[in-house]
């Protein structure tokens, strides 16, 4: 870097034949732009000007070295000004990573406000259900449902993932009500096929403090989480679904909250970046932007309190 405003200070000087002059313009004293200059002829070994009391012209080599280093010092400044840029203004590409399936329920709303609002960024959105990380997928923010993300990167929680037994009222009305964990097997269910491993999800349970797992026979599955719902929401079966999917068709009484007291939570949703202080305000703005409108966001859950409500509901209803 010294040797870089040394040759800007000898740039300016030759073009505006005055040291001095040279030296407000870098906002640095004339000694000091002396210094620079002297301690850059001493490094390349040659003489650069000619000096009097009154003038200063370019020696033949400071001419060479003059036209040598100025179109790689102007190309130098101007990436030093888009970086600023870059550090300054909210616009550039912004690479996203998501799963799709947290993607079009509850994500792409905030993604498309996002883009509203700050239209000098191209958003470059990746959904990918399989298990990555910000470097494979040469990512700025990911976003993960499960587990918090490893690997260095800072990983923010968002809000929870409950994964609650629902039905429609269409199928209940001609089904009936299962009213334990082994009336599953008597109903159609609905089944999620997993990316990692082409396999069945496993349906969680939680039984006291305990969380179990079961097997549960698939009348209709899907490796797509919204196809899936919307299945459970035609009335085609049963499903365990994710609470970002199923929280607002159960506020609306589209669809039935079933054996409420075996809800589990499955860790929550995340999004993870890189160092903040590394990150352009692009990426800083974006993920402002996400806390503000995600983080807690009672849309995709069901709080406590209509937990306990909806079993004591059930409750009373079973007595």
């Amino acid at each position: 870097m010294n040797e870089i405003r040394a040759i800007t200070t000898f740039i300016q000087a030759a073009t505006l034949g005055n040291l001095r002059k040279a030296a407000v313009d870098q906002g640095i004293s004339p000694q000091a732009a002396s210094q620079a200059v002297m301690q850059l002829e001493k490094s390349l070994g040659i003489r650069l000007f000619h000096r009097t009391t009154r003038k200063l012209s370019l020696t033949e080599e400071g001419q060479r070295f003059l036209d040598a280093v100025k179109p790689g010092i102007t190309i130098l400044t101007e990436a030093f000004a888009v970086a600023r840029n870059a550090a300054e203004e909210v616009s550039g590409v912004l690479r996203i990573s998501a799963p799709k399936a947290l993607g079009t329920s509850m994500l792409w709303p905030c993604f498309a406000e996002f883009a509203a609002a700050f239209p000098q960024v191209q958003l470059d959105i990746q959904y990918d259900d399989h298990f990555t990380d910000l470097v494979s997928d040469r990512a700025d923010v990911g976003f993960r449902g499960g587990a918090q993300p490893s690997g260095g990167a800072i990983a923010r929680f968002l809000l929870p993932i409950q994964m609650i037994i629902c039905a429609s009222p269409h199928y209940l009305e001609r089904h009936g009500t299962p009213q334990a964990i082994d009336d599953l097997a008597h109903h159609r269910c609905s089944g999620y096929r997993q990316a990692n491993t082409g396999q069945l999800a496993p349906w969680s349970f939680q039984m006291g403090d305990e969380v179990i797992y079961r097997e549960v026979r698939a009348a209709i599955c899907s490796n797509d989480v919204d196809a899936e719902a919307q299945a459970v929401l035609d009335g085609l079966a049963i499903g365990q679904l994710g609470s970002f999917s199923a929280a607002s068709p159960i506020r609306s009484g589209r669809l039935v909250p079933l054996l409420v007291q075996h809800v589990t939570r499955r860790e929550g949703v995340y999004m993870y970046y890189g160092h903040r202080t590394e990150l352009p305000l692009r990426v800083r703005t974006f993920i402002d932007f996400v806390i503000q409108r995600m983080a807690d966001n009672q849309a995709f859950f069901l709080t406590e309190q209509e937990l306990l409500a909806l079993a004591d509901t059930q409750s009373t209803a079973g007595r």
